[in-house]
């Protein structure tokens, strides 16, 4: 008898040594007479940057010096806004406005009896506003039509002009200035929340974004954008801090090129996945002896594929008695109809051996086969548990007493000598 370990995404030489050894280790402990040996195929079938990575915008990040792109400054900030709709609202109402001489704008003990501040003008006319603008005739009815926002568009307008944010945002504002810049929060404050809404259904550019922002500012008595305006800083700055977008933007060069062995694998196993399986064929068939193959990710997917693909034709692996699949997507792939081996929904064909596929709940890259291959009598499912969040828990498998002893297990059910 002999074991036969495949790797799986990701892994190149240095990395499969090592987890190699820890296998070898522990199957040769339970089983001191078998033959335990690697199919190692990263380095010659594994993804690499053909190109050097030229395809990818940005490759090169930026020195912590350098200053933020604009646009990127802006994008995370309406990241944060679709996030959080009122958070500019909220720093308004929290922080307000100071006034010339440095106290703040809303301790104003000559206010006139009965006179209407500057602010609640602007909450006056953000709830006078109709809730739905005419498709026709209108520019603003149109540009909400047009961009897929017009279903939220009353929905935000009522959520922002009864936020108490507002309302305390209009209490601070005390002259015309703060006004301005009140009206073009709400206006922000309403556009974002209808883009949140929309989600994915919104067909908005940020041009169009902008001008909806901008005929909204113009209802509420304001005008463009106050340069340096008080919540736009804070907010400006923390969103480059917060959001995900500038971060991907400038790191998007390495994190793909230190993606690329992990998802480049699966990728191009996909395209070209008949070669890797060429290739195990002849290392499975190389020996005579019972072979367990013990697959762990994409190993397993391949191994699925190669056994499914050769018992469907009638042409059962020789020597393939047991297959081992170890925090595998086999399952999750057939489920998508993207097993190159096996028809969206079908079964296990003949000959196909058995099967014991071993998972960790918390692993996401794991999936239950049992389910997926109801009533077939061949395939079992068996949990781990490494206490270890993901990605950490996608390796532990190998140190676990548990994953050997059921592997013992399925060996002697399978009575392979």
């Amino acid at each position: 008898m002999r074991f036969l370990f495949v790797h799986g995404t990701g892994v190149r030489r240095e990395r499969h040594d090592r987890l190699f050894a820890l296998v070898r280790e522990r199957l040769t402990a339970r089983f001191p007479d078998a033959a335990v040996e690697s199919c190692y195929w990263g380095d010659r079938f594994g993804a690499t940057l053909g190109a050097g990575g030229r395809s990818v915008p940005g490759l090169r990040r930026p020195g912590p010096d350098a200053e933020p792109d604009p646009v990127d400054a802006e994008t995370a900030e309406w990241a944060l806004l679709l996030a959080d709709p009122l958070c500019e609202l909220r720093v308004l109402a929290e922080a307000g406005w100071e006034s010339r001489d440095g106290d703040d704008a809303e301790d104003d003990g000559f206010a006139m009896p009965g006179v209407r501040s500057a602010g609640a003008r602007v909450l006056a006319l953000l709830a006078a506003m109709p809730p739905a603008p005419p498709r026709a005739g209108d520019e603003l009815g149109a540009l909400l039509h047009g961009t897929g926002l017009a279903a939220g568009f009353a929905a935000s307008l009522e959520t922002t002009a009864r936020s108490a944010e507002a309302a305390r945002a209009g209490e601070r504002a005390a002259d015309e200035p703060q006004a301005r810049e009140l009206a073009t929060a709400l206006a922000r404050a309403v556009t974002a929340a209808a883009l949140a809404r929309a989600g994915a259904e919104a067909d908005c550019t940020g041009a169009e974004r902008d001008r909806l922002v901008e005929l909204l500012t113009t209802r509420l008595g304001g005008d463009a954008r106050v340069p340096g305006a008080r919540a736009a800083a804070v907010l400006g700055r923390l969103a480059l801090r917060v959001t995900t977008q500038p971060l991907l933007n400038a790191w998007r060069g390495s994190l793909t090129v230190g993606a690329t062995p992990a998802l480049g694998d699966i990728l191009r196993y996909q395209a070209r996945g008949h070669d890797l399986r060429t290739f195990l064929h002849a290392r499975i068939t190389a020996e005579p002896a019972p072979t367990v193959l013990i697959g762990h990710s994409l190993g397993g997917i391949a191994l699925v594929d190669l056994l499914a693909l050769a018992a469907a034709r009638g042409e059962a692996v020789p020597g393939a008695e047991l297959l081992v699949t170890v925090g595998s997507q086999a399952p999750f792939l057939h489920e998508l109809g993207a097993l190159a081996a096996l028809e969206p929904g079908a079964k296990l064909p003949y000959g196909f051996p058995r099967w014991l596929n071993v998972y960790d709940r918390q692993d996401v890259l794991s999936y239950l086969a049992g389910p997926v291959f109801p009533g077939d009598p061949r395939v079992t499912d068996h949990e781990v548990g490494s206490r270890q969040p993901f990605p950490a828990c996608h390796s532990a498998y190998w140190k676990q007493d548990s994953l050997y002893e059921r592997i013992e297990q399925a060996v002697a059910e399978a009575e392979i000598g």
